[in-house]
Protein backbone atom coordinates (compact mmCIF):
# COMPACT_ATOMS: atom_id res chain seq x y z
CA UNK A 1 0.00 0.00 0.00
CA UNK A 2 1.26 3.49 -0.72
CA UNK A 3 0.57 6.89 1.02
CA UNK A 4 -1.32 8.01 -2.18
CA UNK A 5 -3.73 5.02 -2.56
CA UNK A 6 -4.79 5.21 1.32
CA UNK A 7 -4.97 9.26 0.76
CA UNK A 8 -7.47 8.22 -2.68
CA UNK A 9 -9.88 6.27 -0.87
CA UNK A 10 -10.06 8.72 2.38
CA UNK A 11 -10.82 11.09 -1.03
CA UNK A 12 -13.31 8.83 -2.22
CA UNK A 13 -15.27 7.96 0.88
CA UNK A 14 -15.33 11.89 1.67
CA UNK A 15 -13.31 11.94 5.16
CA UNK A 16 -10.07 13.16 6.32
CA UNK A 17 -9.14 11.05 8.97
CA UNK A 18 -7.43 12.96 12.03
CA UNK A 19 -6.47 9.47 13.04
CA UNK A 20 -4.52 8.29 10.53
CA UNK A 21 -3.55 5.10 12.25
CA UNK A 22 -7.58 3.50 11.95
CA UNK A 23 -7.40 3.91 8.55
CA UNK A 24 -4.22 1.61 7.99
CA UNK A 25 -5.74 -0.49 10.36
CA UNK A 26 -9.02 -0.87 8.27
CA UNK A 27 -6.78 -2.07 5.55
CA UNK A 28 -5.00 -4.64 6.74
CA UNK A 29 -6.02 -8.02 6.19
CA UNK A 30 -5.30 -10.98 8.67
CA UNK A 31 -2.74 -12.95 6.51
CA UNK A 32 -0.68 -9.33 6.25
CA UNK A 33 -1.47 -9.46 10.44
CA UNK A 34 0.08 -12.88 10.69
CA UNK A 35 3.40 -11.85 8.93
CA UNK A 36 4.03 -8.37 11.14
CA UNK A 37 3.50 -6.87 14.21
CA UNK A 38 0.36 -5.33 13.63
CA UNK A 39 -3.66 -5.83 14.29
CA UNK A 40 -5.94 -6.47 11.26
CA UNK A 41 -9.00 -4.89 9.93
CA UNK A 42 -11.86 -7.56 11.44
CA UNK A 43 -12.35 -5.95 14.93
CA UNK A 44 -12.99 -2.49 12.80
CA UNK A 45 -15.38 -4.57 10.40
CA UNK A 46 -17.65 -5.91 13.10
CA UNK A 47 -18.20 -2.34 14.21
CA UNK A 48 -18.38 -0.67 10.86
CA UNK A 49 -20.95 -3.54 9.89
CA UNK A 50 -23.12 -2.71 13.00
CA UNK A 51 -23.08 1.15 12.19
CA UNK A 52 -23.82 0.69 8.57
CA UNK A 53 -26.74 -1.44 9.63
CA UNK A 54 -27.85 1.35 12.09
CA UNK A 55 -27.51 3.93 9.31
CA UNK A 56 -29.56 2.88 6.81
CA UNK A 57 -32.45 1.49 9.44
CA UNK A 58 -32.69 4.96 10.49
CA UNK A 59 -32.80 6.56 6.89
CA UNK A 60 -35.62 3.86 5.84
CA UNK A 61 -37.83 4.24 8.99
CA UNK A 62 -37.42 8.35 8.42
CA UNK A 63 -37.87 8.30 4.69
CA UNK A 64 -40.51 5.90 4.81
CA UNK A 65 -42.88 5.84 7.50
CA UNK A 66 -45.41 3.85 5.46
CA UNK A 67 -43.78 1.06 4.54
CA UNK A 68 -44.00 -2.44 6.32
CA UNK A 69 -41.17 -4.15 8.15
CA UNK A 70 -40.79 -7.09 5.74
CA UNK A 71 -40.54 -4.49 3.11
CA UNK A 72 -38.15 -2.51 4.93
CA UNK A 73 -36.12 -5.53 5.62
CA UNK A 74 -36.15 -6.06 1.60
CA UNK A 75 -34.59 -2.94 0.41
CA UNK A 76 -32.11 -3.41 4.03
CA UNK A 77 -30.82 -6.48 2.26
CA UNK A 78 -30.76 -5.58 -1.08
CA UNK A 79 -28.21 -2.37 -0.04
CA UNK A 80 -25.92 -3.80 2.45
CA UNK A 81 -24.56 -7.13 0.77
CA UNK A 82 -21.38 -8.32 -0.21
CA UNK A 83 -21.52 -7.62 -4.14
CA UNK A 84 -22.48 -3.89 -3.33
CA UNK A 85 -20.01 -3.16 -0.45
CA UNK A 86 -17.40 -4.58 -3.23
CA UNK A 87 -18.58 -2.40 -5.52
CA UNK A 88 -18.67 0.56 -3.36
CA UNK A 89 -15.09 -0.94 -2.32
CA UNK A 90 -13.84 -0.75 -5.84
CA UNK A 91 -15.61 2.61 -6.46
CA UNK A 92 -13.48 3.77 -3.67
CA UNK A 93 -9.96 2.41 -4.66
CA UNK A 94 -9.71 -0.13 -2.21
CA UNK A 95 -7.57 -2.72 -4.27
CA UNK A 96 -4.76 -0.53 -4.44
CA UNK A 97 -5.05 0.69 -0.31
CA UNK A 98 -5.29 -3.30 0.82
CA UNK A 99 -1.98 -4.86 3.09
CA UNK A 100 -2.35 -8.28 2.41
CA UNK A 101 0.04 -11.00 2.90
CA UNK A 102 1.94 -12.40 0.30
CA UNK A 103 -0.46 -16.06 0.02
CA UNK A 104 -3.20 -13.80 -0.30
CA UNK A 105 -1.75 -11.46 -2.60
CA UNK A 106 -0.71 -14.36 -5.05
CA UNK A 107 -4.37 -15.60 -5.02
CA UNK A 108 -5.83 -12.65 -6.00
CA UNK A 109 -7.19 -10.98 -2.68
CA UNK A 110 -6.95 -7.67 -4.12
CA UNK A 111 -9.92 -8.74 -6.50
CA UNK A 112 -12.00 -10.72 -3.70
CA UNK A 113 -15.38 -9.48 -3.37
CA UNK A 114 -15.43 -10.81 0.37
CA UNK A 115 -11.56 -8.90 1.08
CA UNK A 116 -13.46 -5.82 -0.65
CA UNK A 117 -16.69 -5.84 1.58
CA UNK A 118 -15.35 -6.56 4.84
CA UNK A 119 -12.69 -3.22 4.33
CA UNK A 120 -15.34 -1.00 3.08
CA UNK A 121 -17.25 -2.45 6.54
CA UNK A 122 -14.18 -1.31 8.64
CA UNK A 123 -13.19 1.68 7.15
CA UNK A 124 -16.77 2.92 8.62
CA UNK A 125 -15.82 1.48 11.65
CA UNK A 126 -12.94 3.93 11.79
CA UNK A 127 -14.63 6.52 10.50
CA UNK A 128 -17.25 6.51 13.38
CA UNK A 129 -14.14 6.07 15.53
CA UNK A 130 -12.21 9.04 13.90
CA UNK A 131 -15.19 11.09 13.92
CA UNK A 132 -18.29 9.87 15.78
CA UNK A 133 -21.68 8.72 14.75
CA UNK A 134 -23.37 12.03 13.12
CA UNK A 135 -19.93 11.81 10.55
CA UNK A 136 -20.40 8.09 9.99
CA UNK A 137 -23.75 8.66 9.22
CA UNK A 138 -22.94 11.52 6.64
CA UNK A 139 -20.16 9.61 5.16
CA UNK A 140 -22.81 6.39 4.66
CA UNK A 141 -25.77 8.48 3.31
CA UNK A 142 -23.43 10.19 0.46
CA UNK A 143 -22.87 6.47 -1.13
CA UNK A 144 -26.06 4.66 -0.13
CA UNK A 145 -28.83 7.15 0.08
CA UNK A 146 -29.77 6.98 -3.93
CA UNK A 147 -29.30 3.51 -3.87
CA UNK A 148 -31.76 2.72 -0.81
CA UNK A 149 -34.31 5.49 -2.83
CA UNK A 150 -34.01 3.26 -5.56
CA UNK A 151 -34.21 -0.27 -4.44
CA UNK A 152 -37.11 1.47 -2.16
CA UNK A 153 -39.30 1.82 -5.46
CA UNK A 154 -38.89 -1.65 -5.81
CA UNK A 155 -37.69 -3.61 -2.65
CA UNK A 156 -38.19 -7.00 -3.79
CA UNK A 157 -35.84 -6.58 -7.45
CA UNK A 158 -31.80 -6.34 -7.46
CA UNK A 159 -30.64 -3.61 -9.33
CA UNK A 160 -29.19 -4.02 -13.22
CA UNK A 161 -25.51 -3.10 -11.88
CA UNK A 162 -25.69 -5.88 -9.24
CA UNK A 163 -27.62 -7.87 -11.28
CA UNK A 164 -24.74 -7.44 -14.09
CA UNK A 165 -21.86 -8.19 -11.95
CA UNK A 166 -23.25 -10.94 -10.19
CA UNK A 167 -23.48 -12.53 -13.56
CA UNK A 168 -20.08 -11.16 -15.20
CA UNK A 169 -18.37 -12.93 -11.65
CA UNK A 170 -19.42 -16.21 -12.67
CA UNK A 171 -16.97 -15.57 -15.53
CA UNK A 172 -14.50 -14.13 -13.25
CA UNK A 173 -14.66 -10.74 -14.99
CA UNK A 174 -15.97 -7.34 -14.06
CA UNK A 175 -17.20 -4.41 -15.06
CA UNK A 176 -16.85 -0.92 -15.68
CA UNK A 177 -18.21 2.06 -16.36
CA UNK A 178 -17.28 5.43 -18.22
CA UNK A 179 -19.63 8.19 -17.67
CA UNK A 180 -19.43 11.53 -19.33
CA UNK A 181 -21.48 14.78 -18.73
CA UNK A 182 -23.38 17.23 -20.60
CA UNK A 183 -25.36 20.19 -20.36
CA UNK A 184 -25.78 23.37 -17.90
CA UNK A 185 -25.22 22.39 -14.07
CA UNK A 186 -29.16 22.83 -13.37
CA UNK A 187 -30.32 20.28 -16.52
CA UNK A 188 -27.06 17.93 -16.78
CA UNK A 189 -27.40 14.65 -19.12
CA UNK A 190 -25.15 11.54 -18.11
CA UNK A 191 -24.23 9.10 -20.82
CA UNK A 192 -22.96 5.84 -19.46
CA UNK A 193 -20.83 2.99 -21.00
CA UNK A 194 -20.19 -0.57 -19.13
CA UNK A 195 -16.96 -2.28 -20.29
CA UNK A 196 -15.57 -5.23 -19.76
CA UNK A 197 -12.21 -5.84 -20.96
CA UNK A 198 -12.25 -3.37 -24.14
CA UNK A 199 -15.82 -4.42 -25.09
CA UNK A 200 -18.18 -1.95 -24.60
CA UNK A 201 -21.80 -4.06 -23.56
CA UNK A 202 -24.22 -1.19 -23.47
CA UNK A 203 -24.77 2.27 -23.32
CA UNK A 204 -27.57 4.82 -21.79
CA UNK A 205 -28.63 7.92 -20.35
CA UNK A 206 -29.87 9.52 -17.48
CA UNK A 207 -30.18 12.45 -15.11
CA UNK A 208 -27.78 10.97 -12.59
CA UNK A 209 -24.63 9.10 -12.74
CA UNK A 210 -25.88 6.53 -11.50
CA UNK A 211 -29.43 6.41 -13.31
CA UNK A 212 -27.25 6.30 -16.60
CA UNK A 213 -24.78 3.39 -15.18
CA UNK A 214 -28.82 1.58 -14.37
CA UNK A 215 -29.28 2.13 -17.87
CA UNK A 216 -25.96 0.98 -19.41
CA UNK A 217 -26.06 -2.24 -17.40
CA UNK A 218 -29.45 -2.83 -18.30
CA UNK A 219 -28.79 -2.69 -21.82
CA UNK A 220 -25.51 -5.11 -21.25
CA UNK A 221 -28.10 -7.71 -19.71
CA UNK A 222 -30.33 -7.83 -22.62
CA UNK A 223 -27.61 -7.56 -24.80
CA UNK A 224 -26.54 -11.04 -23.18
CA UNK A 225 -29.54 -12.50 -22.51
CA UNK A 226 -30.41 -11.94 -25.92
Amino acid sequence: MTEDALEAVAAAMGHTFAERALAVTATVHRSYEAEHDTESYERLEFLGDAVLQLVVTHFLFDRYPDLPEGELAKVRAAVVNETVLAGVGHDWGVPDALLLGRGEEMTGGRSKSSILSDVVESLLGAVYLDAGYPVAREVIEAHWAELIVERAASPGMRDYKTRLQEQLAQEGRRPKYIVEERGPEHSKVFSAAVVVDTDVLGEGEGTSKKRAEQAAAAAALSAIDG
